[in-house]
């Protein structure tokens, strides 16, 4: 029998853990893993597509800070998020103190030049950042991890530190919120009443 191919999670904490011995490679690899998922958690949790690259390099560099601490009880994926949470809530107390300006006018060019190719535009992503804060907080969260970075509900309720159903009925009401405004939205732009969803 074939054993199955190991899923990039694990091969992620297997660099995470050789890494810790100071072996370069696998601090690339385990870099290069992840940082997907890390840029794309901090941008959704931060609602601040700028300040994403920043974000996601402290976290990186707070994770190999704390490296040799790292024993692989969880997947190293789960740990790096857990960073990455910190690393945003830290960056909102910063700027609670000290309120950051745009280096550029044209802020909408620099934005659209800034986004990766292939991926939808800036106004597709404003109307996802709005549709997004308008959820609360717990199920914006737990909608990010498991819809849009593809956490696995158990490692989103480890990360979130609540159980697996209650992850699973956040996503759940989230994802209705977000159809819901869909469809209030389609019918807000044909002057068409919207229909009384069912409960």
């Amino acid at each position: 029998m074939i054993s199955p191919a190991p899923s990039t999670h694990d091969t992620a904490t297997t660099w995470a853990l050789a890494a810790r011995g100071g072996d370069p490679e696998a601090v690339e690899s385990f870099v290069r893993a992840l940082h997907r998922d890390v840029r794309r958690f901090v941008t959704h949790l931060s609602a601040d597509p700028q300040s994403a690259d920043d974000l996601a390099q402290d976290t990186f560099l707070r994770a190999l800070g704390s490296l040799h601490r790292f024993e692989g009880r969880s997947s190293a994926r789960t740990w790096l998020l857990a960073i990455a949470r910190r690393a945003v809530i830290d960056s909102y107390r910063h700027a609670s103190a000290r309120p950051r300006l745009l280096a550029t006018d044209d802020w909408e060019a620099a934005a659209e030049r800034a986004g990766e190719p292939g991926l939808p535009g800036f106004d597709d992503g404003v109307a996802l950042t709005e549709l997004l804060d308008a959820l609360p907080d717990d199920r914006r969260e737990a909608f990010v991890l498991t819809q849009l970075v593809g956490l696995p509900y158990a490692e989103a309720a480890e990360l979130i530190d609540c159980p697996v159903g209650t992850v699973r009925s956040r996503v759940a009401r989230a994802r209705a919120a977000l159809i819901q405004s869909l469809r209030d939205a389609e019918y807000a732009d044909r002057a068409i009443p919207a229909p009384t969803p069912c409960r």
